[in-house]
């Protein structure tokens, strides 16, 4: 499985920005799908998560009403549409899968990572 997230670029505050995650092949048994952000300096954090099976979706608090994943299996394709977006969201956006069936939070370990897309909100 090799994942690689495509969109990012510059946005207004407040704006929406829709990034994708495009999967090779989602392989047996990676059900769950999840995209974080990073900050240079700062740690990882997690902004929410999707199972493959269901559809069911999961978000951190930072982001929850304002962002929606999603995923289209016919193109193995993952989004992440943003509204709403502030300042504080400006980070490098990663998409990640893990094997096993999502649970009633995020997965905290990936197994397969792709390469960030920058998403960067200026007023």
């Amino acid at each position: 499985v090799q994942l690689q997230a495509s969109g990012g670029g510059s946005v207004e505050l407040g704006g929406s920005l829709t990034i994708s995650c495009a999967a090779s092949g989602f392989g047996r048994d990676y059900y769950t799908l999840g995209w974080f952000r990073q900050v240079p300096g700062k740690e990882r954090e997690g902004v929410g998560c999707i199972s493959r099976t269901t559809g069911r979706t999961l978000y951190e608090d930072s982001v929850k009403g304002r962002f929606t994943v999603s995923l289209d299996s016919a193109k193995n394709t993952m989004y992440l549409q943003m509204n709403i977006l502030k300042s504080e969201d400006t980070a490098v956006y990663y998409c990640a899968t893990v094997r096993g069936f999502l649970g009633g939070t995020c997965p905290r370990s990936y197994e397969i990572w792709g390469q960030g897309t920058l998403v960067t909100v200026s007023s």
